[in-house]
């Protein structure tokens, strides 16, 4: 019989663990004292003090004055994240007709963004637009560089795969190993929808259990809960647009009969829009209302509060959303269930750039 491996955590992990913990607070909060940190994180005041110097010495952390407090004695010195100290290089593949990129500080303040056109680029050719887009990137920066993060469309395993993107032709194409080796820099690749849903949390102040829906090429959703993405068992949790809500719907390019991607997709409901445009509003409350089929068991099997759907605006519009949380609303009401929040991003285009920031903050500094 085999047993278990007992992992004992090293004392360089616990470190790594304090320095995030403490980088966090400070990230959080630019008016904290050591010993303000030191009583918010439970850390003693002498490891506050030193993982506070190793921060500085990196030049992620500065002293940014004293407190105004009328204690007596010595004010304290005040510490403040130094968000210019690396760039952040981030790119979303998951638009149908171009990459985008962009150099970010440590903040998610764009520096440069760059568009590449994919003029129907697939395969290997998407692939090369891709890697001179990392290269471009790379040369435009300013200031060390903390590392890539990529956002894309499909199935992606926890090593940074692209197991299956139809849509780019891709199939086991090990894209952050391929970017690693061209930049020597640290690279992490994730759906473009968990990333999404990484950047809502990290840059517009959303909850620890909360999906976001992406409505793009395809549809897709990334799932906080706890604070933690949800990958499933095969990597592909949150791939819901080729779920099946409609067996006399549309036949759907995965081979399926209508899959939610055929209702819901950009591209279905723009083609239906422009066919029908007297009847924008019933046709968007109608995929609304598939949205809501999908996302119903979801919400609650996991008791869920809050959706945000992405999407450019004429699609992620009000009929639509509506008619979603009105779905789902019904079909899991209960007396102890919350009022359920469905609403648009406020991140706009920019959500799958700011979640791949959010990846590299994550996986680097252990800031979430």
């Amino acid at each position: 019989m085999q047993y278990p491996i007992r992992r004992t955590l090293r004392p360089e992990d616990a470190r790594r663990s304090n320095l995030a913990l403490v980088l966090q607070a400070i990230y959080d909060d630019s008016r904290l004292s050591r010993a303000d940190i030191a009583r918010a994180t439970g850390l003693t005041k002498v490891t506050v003090s030193d993982l506070v110097a190793e921060l500085m010495a990196a030049g992620l952390v500065q002293e940014s004055g004293t407190s105004g407090n009328p204690r007596p004695g010595k004010p304290s010195t005040l510490l403040a994240f130094h968000a210019s100290a690396r760039d952040i290089l981030a790119m979303d593949l998951s638009a149908r007709d171009q990459f985008r990129g962009a150099v970010l500080s440590l903040r998610g303040e764009p520096i440069v963004t760059v568009e590449r056109p994919l003029d129907g680029a697939v395969g290997d050719d998407a692939l090369a637009a891709a890697r001179e887009l990392a290269a471009e990137l790379r040369r435009a920066a300013t200031h060390p560089v903390l590392g890539l993060g990529v956002g894309t469309p499909g199935t992606v395993n926890t090593s940074g795969t692209v197991l299956a993107a139809p849509n780019l032709h891709w199939h086991n194409l090990a894209l952050q190993d391929l970017l690693h080796d061209d930049l020597d820099l640290p690279v992490r690749v994730e759906n473009d929808a968990n990333v999404a849903v990484l950047a809502e949390r990290r840059f517009a102040g959303g909850p620890d259990d909360l999906v976001r829906v992406q409505l793009s090429r395809g549809v897709g959703a990334g799932l906080l809960v706890g604070g933690r993405l949800v990958h499933g068992a095969a990597s592909d949790a949150g791939e819901i647009g080729h779920v099946v809500i409609d067996e006399t719907g549309p036949a759907c390019s995965c081979g399926k009969t209508g899959c939610l991607e055929t209702w819901t997709s950009v591209p279905a409901l723009t083609a239906r829009i422009q066919a029908d445009p007297d009847h924008r509003d019933e046709l968007l409350a109608e995929a609304g209302h598939r949205l809501g089929l999908a996302l119903a068991p979801v919400v609650g099997m996991l008791g869920l509060q809050h959706i945000v759907v992405g999407g450019p605006a004429h699609v992620a519009a009000t009929p639509l959303l509506d008619a979603a949380r009105d779905c789902i609303a019904e079909r899991t009401r209960s007396e102890f269930r919350p009022e359920l929040e469905l609403v648009a991003s406020s991140l706009g285009a920019n959500a799958v750039l700011l979640g791949s920031a959010a990846l590299v903050l994550l996986g680097e500094l252990g800031v979430g």
